[in-house]
């Protein structure tokens, strides 16, 4: 029992070893790259006509629709949740590897701030400017800054009721929105092809722009416009905050000891999440004639249990491999340790190769050959950061980050944690540490946090 709490403490489970890095983390974050290269790369067709269910292009080949069909069910509005779910998991591990080089609490708050304003003011907006309009780093950075100075030391019990919150705010939505679409679709049926009329040609305006100069215009002008808060007005919230709790729990730490609970997330998640995006699928394929935004709600819904879903599988692989990791296994998990220069090299590869003002493959392609670009781009990330492991050495917008981030303290080095002999403390420290909330100036009748141990590696990102 905790002490101070009185709340149960839990111990790092029978037959795992803290001094190991768990495999879960990187392979789950090299195996979602993956998936950001497939639901990106559609972004950069153009010069055709496209639809609003996800910007795919409404003409192709059989093996094209077929390949938009699946993608709409599987990858898209799953993936970025997804991503927001390790972006939260690994706030905490942050937080837990600053409090165990003995850092005062106050400071690894500040080092944590300055992280999502360098995403929110330099990484994201660079980003949009020069290569990819939908930009998800700042958006990201936004969310994370609202979110930890409300949330990230609140209880679990609070987290948990602000994610059903959220979750109702979206159930409510999805209900209201496909009652209008499908009355729309009985009542009105005529102004259904009146609604698309004078919407922006997106691609038009930046892959499909002659002009580069130009083209940095139109993709700050569509980032500002919906890219920059796009965080805010989807499911990225929800998983942050799971990602949050799971972290809080290590379950990805030590994904072994939780795989019955993996399992059913597993396939509870990825049903939900699938089963949820064939309304919008129909309805990009003509099966449906409704409005696009009909099912944008129990989009958002599906892809949060999706996503999550995802996060459970890749748990449950890595927890089959821990102990003697095959070398392909390896090799993903070492993108995964640089997700954010491998994401941001996606766009380095696909924005001079797809777009107008570079060799415009991007004008001619159909989905499937654009998808078998994309799954070798990311097989390219692959040596690279094999080369990188070897090397001991970071990605470099990693480097930058994590320079910005801590200025010249704890800056050497791929491994942290060097003053600790295995490369980390012997046990994890509290997080969210005693009397977090007194720290940040709370009122005293506010929930404090939990101050139990939570057993996961002292992963320093």
């Amino acid at each position: 029992m905790n002490a101070a709490t009185g709340a149960p403490q839990p111990s790092a489970p029978s037959g795992h070893n803290p001094s190991v890095r768990s495999l879960a983390p990187d392979l789950a974050r090299g195996l979602m790259l993956m998936l950001i290269a497939a639901a990106n790369v559609s972004w950069f067709l153009w010069g055709r006509e496209s639809s609003e269910t996800g910007v795919h292009l409404t003409d192709g080949s059989i093996l094209d629709r077929v390949a938009q069909f699946v993608m709409i069910v599987t990858v898209d509005g799953r993936i970025y949740p997804l991503f927001a779910f390790l972006f939260g998991y690994g706030m905490v591990q942050f937080v837990r590897s600053r409090l165990g080089r003995d850092e005062p609490y106050p400071e690894v708050r500040r080092m944590l701030r300055r992280r999502h304003w360098t995403m929110l003011l330099l990484i994201g907006p660079l980003h949009a400017a020069l290569l990819f309009m939908g930009d998800i780093v700042a958006a990201y950075g936004l969310v994370a800054l609202i979110l930890v100075g409300i949330f990230f030391d609140r209880q679990e019990r609070t987290l948990w009721i602000c994610v059903w919150i959220l979750v109702g705010l979206w159930a409510l939505n999805a209900v209201f929105s496909i009652m209008g679409g499908v009355g729309m679709a009985l009542f009105s049926p005529d102004l259904i092809p009146l609604m698309s009329k004078g919407m922006p040609d997106i691609q038009g305006m930046t892959v499909g722009q002659e002009n580069y100069l130009w083209s940095i215009v139109g993709r700050l002008g569509m980032w500002a416009m919906g890219g920059l808060t796009q965080g805010i007005i989807s499911a990225v919230p929800i998983t942050i905050l799971l990602g949050w709790i799971a972290a809080r729990r290590g379950i990805l730490d030590n994904p072994a000891a939780h795989k019955p609970l993996l399992q059913r997330v597993a396939l509870f998640g990825i049903a939900i999440g699938w089963l949820g995006g064939l309304p919008s699928a129909l309805t990009h394929v003509g099966v449906l004639t409704v409005p696009s935004w009909t099912f944008t709600g129990l989009d958002t819904i599906a892809g949060a249990a999706g996503a999550v879903g995802y996060v459970a599988l890749f748990g449950l692989l890595a927890a089959h491999w821990q102990s003697a990791p095959p070398a392909p296994i390896r090799w993903v998990a070492a993108v995964g340790k640089r997700s954010l220069t491998f994401y941001l090299w996606q766009s380095l590869i696909f924005a001079p190769l797809f777009s107008a003002w570079g060799f415009g493959v991007g004008g001619t392609v159909g989905t499937a050959g654009a998808l078998g670009i994309a799954m070798l781009v990311w097989l390219a990330s692959v040596p690279i950061a094999v080369l990188l492991e070897r090397r001991g050495a970071r990605g470099p917008a990693e480097a930058v980050l994590r320079r910005i981030t801590y200025g010249r303290v704890g800056t050497s080095g791929m491994n942290a944690g060097a003053q600790y002999p295995n490369g980390r403390p012997e046990a994890p420290p509290p997080y969210p540490p005693p009397g977090a909330e007194q720290l940040q100036g709370a009122h005293p009748n506010v929930d404090h946090p939990q101050t139990e141990r939570i057993p996961g590696p002292e992963q320093d990102r």
